[in-house]
């Protein structure tokens, strides 16, 4: 990504040119099929028997689309009008985010957790956000931009990426095992249609210098602002798995799916949800700071919590 960002600033013409070939129209159908390899991966009985475990999804799926969004209301006030509102608003585009899937799933497996329950929570949450992260940044695009239609959004995001998920899940009967052999090819054909989008939004914005106004120590700023969002959350969700009286598996699963943000969500959503692409690439600053280090906070974390079960499976 820092590459595409780089490639982007050196030459952003090559992310708006159409001719030989639109990376922006590329990336619109990547979009879609993106959506329809991944609903080919969700099994419905998988889903199904998933239901079981109400407690812990509700607490993950309150955490994704309710705790993160109304920690980040209350700064708009302090961001409205100023040239860092932008910025605010990728932050609140990040809160509304679903969780992701892979890597949530890779630190409750290190960590020692539910992972039956990490797949479903992760996957029910990219259902979920289909609808509610329009819904939440309708708050402040629907006033702030009289180019934002939430009839006209929801009807992309029908036909980008619910009709691909949705045929997906249908077919996984009969091509299921198919992604499932080649999941590693089609894992690289998504990061090369979110490498795409990047390419394309950051290429917009340096070509309309929509980053004149934001300095290094903005950058710094935000990406501390991001680790505190991060503990934040970990530490509530620390909290409310006890007061449930979930047990350690559980607790893990609640934590680390619950304070997870989807990049591959963030970036293939932005393509419909942001129609000025000149913003777009200040959007994805957020998401983009928030992943890596969700990430690297996180590996850490499952690494000593699969540490310390280890020390005291031995003092049993």
């Amino acid at each position: 990504m820092v590459g595409m960002i780089g490639l982007a600033y050196l030459w952003p013409e090559g992310g708006m040119d159409r001719e030989p070939i639109s990376l922006g129209d590329v990336a619109n159908y990547g979009v879609s099929l993106i959506f329809f390899f991944y609903g080919l991966r969700l099994s419905p009985e998988k889903l199904r028997a998933g239901l079981s475990n109400w407690r812990l999804h509700l607490v993950v799926q309150f955490a994704t689309f309710l705790l993160f969004p109304l920690l980040i209301m209350p700064l708009h006030s302090l961001f409205a009008g100023t040239s860092k509102e932008l910025l605010w608003l990728g932050t609140f585009y990040l809160a509304a985010l679903p969780s992701t899937v892979s890597s949530s799933v890779v630190m409750v497996s290190i960590a020692g957790g539910n992972i039956p329950a990490a797949i479903f929570n992760a996957s029910i949450s990219s259902l979920i956000g289909v609808f509610l992260t329009p819904l939440w940044m309708g708050l402040y695009l629907a006033t702030g931009s009289g180019n934002f239609d939430m009839g006209q959004i929801m009807g992309k995001l029908v036909l980008q990426v619910l009709l691909p998920v949705t045929l997906g899940i249908v077919l996984h009967r009969f091509w299921g095992g198919f992604a499932e052999r080649y999941k590693k090819q089609l894992r690289v054909f998504d990061q090369i249609i979110i490498l795409i989008i990047v390419y394309t939004s950051f290429s917009e914005s340096f070509a309309r210098d929509m980053f004149s106004s934001y300095s290094v120590l903005d950058i710094l700023l935000l990406g501390m602002l991001m680790l505190v969002l991060f503990f934040a959350v970990y530490g509530i969700l620390h909290v409310v798995s006890r007061l449930f009286g979930f047990n350690r598996e559980n607790r893990i699963t609640a934590i680390f799916c619950g304070s997870k943000k989807s990049l591959v969500h963030g970036t293939v959503m932005s393509k419909v949800l942001f129609p000025d692409a000149n913003m777009v690439g200040i959007i994805l600053l957020p998401i983009m700071l928030y992943h890596a280090l969700q990430l690297l906070a996180s590996s850490v974390i499952a690494q000593s919590l699969a540490r310390r079960a280890g020390l005291e499976a031995k003092g049993e």
